[in-house]
């Protein structure tokens, strides 16, 4: 009779297993106090190591996401926890990156893989265009591709270009994917969790100058909802959210731009105008009810985005909008959003970045009556 033979990676699997249920364990506890102060990079980081340990089939990789937990820490600790089967570094190869987060999804894997900055994505674009984009339909709905490449977004950090981009458009362009940027600590969480539970796949945009904001939130209760499969710790995919209510105007905005326009309303407020602020969370798909519930109420528009004006998600909020409630406006949409130039240096990215005055401006310009 042949003994048994325990293989490395065997051991590793079991070992990994033990450890991240104590881990799970463990981290239930130190959450049941209920809402903490939480930082997006957290409640990202959390909803990454829950989904692990409810799905053996989830794992993580990417450039620098195993032991130095990814630029952004958001990985930090998987794979002490999982082990370096689950959570492991790849070669600097973006397109390979893609590639064979493509070959694990078709063989049933739910891979979650990470781009590291924005611009970094831009030698994977044939790969995620071409084919993760296309299998399901390619092949008639016979194979599914539930993988989620996570690309940490936008400005606000003192990058240069390459690292600052806003490159949403591309992939709202692309059919075939969902893209999705939350723009609070609990959708962080609740998003991510949905992503990787989605069996097409997810580009998650992950507003970067936010990681490090923190909310009230209780991880421990929003983790139970999900698993339980409730609505209310869901966000419903497709649903976007009235962050701030109003009456005089709406302002439609998403991931980084959501700050920058609740801010713009408080100040406005202080004016004694009254401005409903749109969280879009998911760009595609997107929710024309909710916005265009709110654009009919309020008669006046403007819209809020980082990334370049021309043929952008912007552009194509304003056209639905315009399409859907041309009878209930009062003034034509306005748009805030970056110029038409190259990400700039750091010290020039404040006049470049839409900000609380230039909304206000634009909020001023639509047409209101003496």
């Amino acid at each position: 009779m042949s003994p048994t033979i325990t293989t490395s990676s065997e051991a590793n699997g079991n070992v990994s297993a033990a450890t991240a249920h104590a881990a799970a364990s463990a981290a239930a506890s130190a959450e049941a106090a209920g809402p903490q102060p939480v930082t997006m990079a957290k409640a990202l980081n959390t909803a990454l190591a829950d989904a692990m340990s409810a799905d053996s089939s989830v794992l993580v990789f990417g450039e620098d996401v195993g032991l130095l937990g990814g630029v952004f820490r958001i990985t930090d600790g998987l794979t002490a926890t999982f082990g370096e089967q689950r959570c492991f570094d790849t070669p600097l190869a973006e397109s390979g990156i893609v590639g064979m987060a493509v070959g694990m999804a078709i063989n049933g894997m739910r891979p979650v893989i990470e781009m590291q900055f924005d611009a970094f994505a831009y030698p994977a674009f044939e790969q995620i265009v071409s084919h993760v984009a296309k299998m399901h339909n390619r092949t008639r709905g016979m194979v599914k591709l539930p993988m989620v490449i996570r690309i940490p977004y936008g400005g606000g950090i003192g990058g240069v270009e390459h690292h600052c981009d806003s490159s949403e458009s591309y992939y709202a362009h692309t059919a075939g994917l969902k893209v999705y940027t939350p723009a609070t600590v609990a959708d962080g969480y609740r998003m991510l969790r949905e992503a990787i539970d989605s069996d097409d796949p997810v580009v998650f945009m992950e507003p970067k100058k936010m990681y490090w904001t923190k909310d009230s939130v209780d991880l421990g209760e929003l983790r139970r909802l999900h698993e339980e499969g409730t609505t209310a710790g869901r966000t419903s995919e497709g649903r976007a959210a009235v962050a701030r209510p109003g009456t005089d105007a709406t302002l439609i905005a998403y991931g980084p731009s959501v700050p920058t326009a609740l801010a713009a309303a408080e100040a406005a407020a202080l004016e004694g105008r009254s401005l409903e602020v749109i969280d879009v969370r998911t760009i595609v798909p997107f929710d024309d009810e909710t916005v265009c519930e709110s654009v009919r109420k309020t008669g006046r528009a403007v819209v809020i985005a980082e990334a370049h004006g021309f043929a952008s998600v912007s552009s194509e909020i304003v056209a639905r909008v315009q399409e859907r409630c041309f009878h209930y406006l009062a003034a034509p949409i306005r748009r805030v959003t970056g110029f038409d130039v190259p990400y700039p240096a750091p010290k020039l990215e404040k006049y470049y970045l839409p900000g609380v005055d230039r909304i206000l401006d634009a909020v001023d310009d639509l047409q209101w009556e003496n």
